[in-house]
């Protein structure tokens, strides 16, 4: 897990542990995945909006220097779980966790909207 090029596929966070289904998704949103350093460096800067989500691999922590809008920050560890999950305003910098291999960024708001939160194990597929 976690051999990616840059481009574009689909984050699917499933309901598992909230008492749903485990085989049914809770949400299954588009995503663009920067993993070459050129694609994590630009991220999100000078955006005023995302479509779905951006999964920057490798990483284990992000900054908001320079970005339009407020973010939701989520790191994963090797295995796709999610370690942390917070909300970050522009002109931050977040401290890198230690276990993450991999960050989530989306509009303020979306990921508590999917279901993501910690403990949650998500799915990636590239386009």
């Amino acid at each position: 897990m976690g051999r990616w090029g840059d481009g574009r596929g689909r984050l699917v966070v499933r309901q598992d542990g909230s008492g749903g289904d485990p085989e049914e998704p809770g949400a299954s949103v588009p995503l663009e995945i920067a993993a070459s350093y050129r694609a994590r460096t630009k991220g999100l800067l000078g955006r005023d909006s995302v479509d779905g989500a951006l999964l920057l691999s490798p990483a284990s922590g992000v900054h908001t220097f320079g970005m339009r809008i407020p973010i939701d920050v989520a790191h994963l560890d090797r295995r796709l779980t999610v370690i942390a999950v917070r909300t970050m305003h522009p002109g931050r910098l977040g401290l890198p966790r230690l276990r993450a291999r991999h960050v989530l960024e989306a509009e303020a708001g979306a990921m508590a909207k999917w279901g993501l939160r910690v403990g949650v194990r998500v799915e990636i597929t590239q386009d």
